[in-house]
């Protein structure tokens, strides 16, 4: 047996670059979900630091997201998860798998007249996304939700969407008005000069079809986002 020491990832980190630091700094939606769910374990155990363990962790489970299904006999078969750590974790996973059980439970048609009301409805279908995604949120005459349908699923750097898919849905719903989004997989909701293009075929085929284009609303983090907001409007910049 290898008397060396285990490789210790968490203080391998340079200063100011360990999660609870960055946290600190810059916020909770600069960590990446691994660095999420070690500062839940807060601790690693002997030959076996916090990150490696947390890595682990989400290597078996699929996802962070999949880990809400976890028994405490789940988290304990991994070394370095004793009774009390896995109870900890099924508590917390407990708690976001009731959040998630409200969002679902929530009101069907919500009145979405503003960026930051589509930013957070949509922000549960965002969190993670690795690839950018385009939705059209078609709308009645109040501005209530009749439906939200996934138009595009792209690579991690762009998506395309033509008017014609945009409008198509709109028409087959009745919808009164429409609110386009995507998402900025990096996190920086500035439009690019293909956002801008895009929304103005957009803006052109709205008024062909005679179906307003309420906005166009961009998807980030606000840790990224130059405006703090996470979002960007083309209808608040008056683009729309």
């Amino acid at each position: 047996m290898s008397d060396q020491p285990a490789f210790n990832r968490l203080r391998s980190l340079a200063t100011g670059e360990r999660p609870q630091e960055r946290m600190a700094k810059y916020g909770v939606d600069s960590l990446s979900d691994t660095e999420l769910l070690a500062m839940l374990l807060r601790s690693g155990t002997r030959g076996h630091d916090v990150l490696s363990l947390a890595t682990a962790l989400l290597a078996k489970a699929g996802s962070l997201g999949k880990l809400v299904t976890w028994k405490e006999a789940d988290f304990r078969r991994h070394k370095g998860v004793g009774q009390v750590k896995a109870m900890q974790l099924v508590v917390v996973m407990a708690v976001v798998a009731r959040v998630l059980k409200e969002e679902q439970n929530a009101d069907p048609a919500p009145r979405l007249d503003s960026a930051a009301l589509v930013a957070a409805h949509l922000a549960p279908h965002t969190r993670g996304l690795a690839v950018e995604k385009f939705w059209v949120l078609c709308l009645n005459r109040k501005n209530r939700l009749l439906r939200r349908i996934e138009i595009t699923s792209g690579t991690a750097s762009q998506t395309l969407v033509h008017p014609r898919e945009v409008f198509r849905e709109a028409i087959r719903e009745g919808a009164s008005s429409v609110i386009c989004v995507h998402n900025h997989p990096s996190g920086d909701p500035t439009p690019s000069a293909e956002d801008r293009a895009v929304t103005r075929r957009l803006r052109e085929a709205a008024h062909v079809v005679e179906i307003e284009l309420q906005d166009h609303v961009i998807l980030g983090t606000p840790v990224a986002d130059p405006a703090g907001l996470g979002y960007f409007s083309f209808r608040a910049t008056g683009l729309v």
